[in-house]
This record gives structure tokens, C-alpha cells and sequence, in this order.
């Protein structure tokens, strides 16, 4: 059985809006400010072990722009590897190997549990909705120094409390950290 891998870019304060500088937010590119080698090897190691992707549509969208006219290794994986996209609006999915994920959720993507792992970057509904229904098996966040003040957080409002279990930590370099967190179940 495959397991759920939440990966996501985060200013101190939550913020995962537009890291990368292409959904014209004010701040956007903030994660550029604190690039570090052993950060991108993470991320390059984190991708070479992802055996599928699983976003939203709005990530799905920006993503499908951005890494088809791409070259390099991350490039190729992530234009390589199925993709599934969660989504009630986009009817069909026109980047190599993309699959629309249609109906509940959390059927969804219990199927795709059983059939194979996969991580799922960015798309901040997606990932409240997944966290919410206890569907991730994984939290990976890469903690930049920058508060943003304003932008879309990672953390929405949940039913009840979720806790986490804090399962690895590692400085990156220019004062970003990785923090591994697992779900320890309902209290």
C-alpha cells in the first residue's frame, strides 16, 4: 500500500503561497531569497523517491506550464511520473501521464493508496482536505526564515485537533529546515 507524502514550502508564519514567483503574488519567489545545495538535493531525493504526483488543479495548472519546456533530472521526473490531479472543475488533463482524480475525495484517494505512493506538492486545499479526512501519512516541510504576513497558509480550520509526531529534523543551510512530521492518530 502506497502512502500520502504532503511536501510543502513554508514562510515561519505558514504561508506556502506561490514560493516559486509564478502565481503573481506580492511576496512571490520568497523561497528564493534562501536557496541552499544540500535544500535542492532534499528536494531531488525527495522527487527520485515519489513514485506518483498528486495535486490540486490550480498547482496541477501552473506546474503543467512550468516543467514540460524544463531540463535536468528534476525536470524529467516530475515530466515523467503520473500525475494525479484532484479536481472538480478541469475535464481533462493534458500533461504527459495525468490523470483527473473525479468525485469524493477520500475514496479517491484511498484508491490511490492501495494502488501506489505518491507525493503531493503544493495545492493548499488539497492538502487541508487530505489532512483533514487523516488521509497523510506524511508531512514534509521545508521551514524558510521569513515571516510573509499575509498569503495563503498551509492550516485551515480542522473539526478537531491533529497532532503530529516530529520524525526528523535537518538544517539545510541559510537557516531553512526540513521538518518530518507523521500523524500520530485522533485524541
Amino acid at each position: 500500500m502506497g502512502r500520502i507524502v504532503v511536501t510543502e514550502f513554508t514562510s515561519l508564519d505558514g504561508v506556502i503561497e506561490d514560493p516559486g514567483g509564478s502565481e503573481n503574488f506580492r511576496h512571490g519567489g520568497w523561497s528564493f531569497a534562501t536557496r541552499s545545495e544540500e535544500g535542492a538535493q532534499f528536494k531531488l531525493d525527495e522527487t527520485r523517491s515519489s513514485a506518483a504526483l498528486l495535486l490540486g488543479r490550480v498547482t496541477y495548472e501552473g506546474f503543467a506550464e512550468a516543467w514540460p519546456s524544463r531540463d535536468g533530472e528534476f525536470a524529467d521526473l516530475f515530466n515523467s511520473m503520473p500525475k494525479y490531479v484532484v479536481s472538480s472543475t478541469l475535464q481533462r488533463a493534458e500533461w504527459n501521464n495525468s490523470t483527473v482524480l473525479k468525485g469524493d475525495l477520500a475514496e479517491s484517494v484511498a484508491k490511490l493508496k492501495r494502488d501506489q505512493e505518491g507525493d503531493v506538492h503544493g495545492s493548499a486545499r488539497l492538502v487541508q482536505g487530505l489532512l483533514e479526512l487523516d488521509l497523510v501519512d506524511e508531512l514534509r516541510l521545508m521551514l524558510f526564515p521569513v515571516v510573509l504576513g499575509d498569503g495563503l497558509r498551509l492550516f485551515g480550520e480542522t473539526s478537531d485537533k491533529k497532532t503530529l509526531r516530529l520524525a526528523s529534523s535537518k538544517d539545510v543551510g541559510d537557516g531553512v529546515l526540513i521538518l518530518v512530521y507523521e500523524p500520530v492518530g485522533s485524541e
